[in-house]
């Protein structure tokens, strides 16, 4: 043999040697795509949404300094990513938290797209963010990082263009401060006419009765539609919550009064459980106090898997996104997943939880209460009009009631889960306007 075939030979097994690189997993806006393209696969739509949809109009970047409690300056990373505005002015929320990233608020852009066309509300899809951690900052901190970020988007927001709302790290204060900075960039003689700039205000600053338990209210509607659909008795029933927040906690107060048993919580400080209930109104002022569940006095610390794993009726990942693997889906013991979060599922979850026959209720349906409040805010503030609790609450009943019926129907007629029909639902509408309007020019 040749030296040089002695070479090759010896490059060949080098080769067969070297260690494989471990496959990246996969981002969230990609997850977001592969369900994307199974509902493309059953929706009744055209090429142009199937073009259109599969990336946001607009992605805005900045980078912005604001001045510390120490007087140094600091520089932040923030993000407002406009997906889709065809069925009315871009909404979504802003969310301060330090794994913010441009992968991420890309998919809960497209999410917030499809929440509104499935719920049949007048908005598009929007999603931003500053790469932050809060708990490290005093409320003056936050105060100027939220104004100059405010200001800093200038014209990308407007209340008849963009109007953000509260998410993860944020709050009715928070908005309350970029409300009032949009208002001070322009004219003092329409400031009282710019309050539905955002949404999830304070109720003296212009915000909604219902609004703050809103999204945890239309969870509990899903969960009322499950159980009559599948003749399931709430009272008496156990549930599992990941994420105490103000998804969680609003989700586990309003459940309580249905008599359903919160057993095992998790957060990002640890996990707890109590077979024999845990306070609802006691575990939201332990979080209020102490900034997680963790050294809560009236359950037992356990691990993540036990939390997983814990058998339970109802089961609602309400904190942040593919927190569900699949080797997480195996240990669940749970009759249905209702989506708090957004994309809390992997993808391959999605298909071992059907296998397994346990039931999913989708994000974009699940959580849709959140934006159908905020768009009630909106109109409340468009026309000088303060709704009682009772009028938000029947008018969100009725919108969650007939989106998930639509779901549900759809689901049974293709043949698909019930992310696939939410998703295909919110898409041929989406389509439909698309195909009255045409593509300019």
């Amino acid at each position: 043999m040749s030296k040089n075939n002695d070479k090759a030979s010896a490059g060949k097994a080098s080769a067969d040697k070297a260690p494989t690189k471990a496959k990246a997993p996969e981002t969230f806006f990609e997850v977001h795509k592969r369900q994307l393209s199974d509902a493309f696969a059953v929706a009744d739509c055209g090429e142009p949404a199937l073009t259109i949809l599969a990336e946001p109009k607009n992605e805005i970047i900045m980078n912005f300094p604001v001045r510390m409690d120490n007087g140094k300056y600091r520089l932040f990373k923030g993000y407002r990513i406009q997906h889709n505005n065809l069925l009315g002015p871009y909404k979504g929320g802003i969310r301060f938290h330090h794994t913010v990233h441009l992968e991420e608020v890309k998919a809960l852009a497209a999410l917030m797209t499809y929440k509104c066309s499935l719920l049949q509300i007048p908005f598009g899809g929007a999603k931003g963010g500053i790469t932050i951690n809060p708990r490290e900052h005093s409320q003056q901190e936050l105060e100027r990082i939220t104004r100059r970020f405010t200001h800093h988007l200038g014209n990308n927001i407007g209340p008849e263009y963009d109007i953000p709302a509260p998410d993860m790290g944020t709050n009715s204060q928070t908005m309350v401060w970029m409300m009032d900075t949009y208002m001070n960039t322009l004219s003092s003689s329409n400031k009282n006419a710019l309050r539905h700039i955002v949404t999830g205000k304070s109720l003296l600053s212009g915000g909604s009765v219902g609004r703050q338990k809103a999204t945890g209210q239309g969870v509990v509607y899903c969960i009322q539609e499950w159980a009559k659909e599948r003749d399931f008795v709430l009272d008496g029933a156990t549930v599992s919550i990941q994420g105490f927040g103000n998804v969680g906690s609003h989700t586990a107060l309003i459940l309580a009064k249905l008599g359903v048993s919160v057993v095992a919580v998790n957060d990002h400080t640890g996990s707890i459980i109590n077979p024999e209930g845990i306070n609802p109104h006691k575990l939201r002022d332990w979080v209020r106090k102490n900034g997680g569940i963790k050294g809560y006095p009236g359950a037992a610390a356990c691990t993540k898997d036990d939390f997983w794993s814990t058998q339970v009726d109802l089961l609602i990942p309400a904190a942040m996104e593919l927190q569900v693997t699949a080797e997480v889906a195996r240990q669940i013991q749970a009759k249905v997943i209702v989506e708090g979060a957004n994309g809390p599922l992997h993808f391959e979850a999605d298909e071992i939880l059907a296998e397994r026959n346990i039931d999913v209720i989708p994000d974009i349906l699940a959580n849709a209460g959140g934006v159908v409040v905020s768009y009630f805010e909106w109109i409340q503030n468009k026309r000088s009009e303060t709704w009682e609790v009772e009028v938000v609450d029947s008018k969100l009943h009725v919108r969650m009631r007939k989106a998930y019926q639509r779901v549900r129907e759809f689901a049974e007629e293709k043949g698909v889960n019930r992310r696939v029909a939410a998703l295909a639902l919110a898409i041929e509408r989406i389509d439909q306007v698309y195909a009255e309007r045409g593509i300019f020019p």
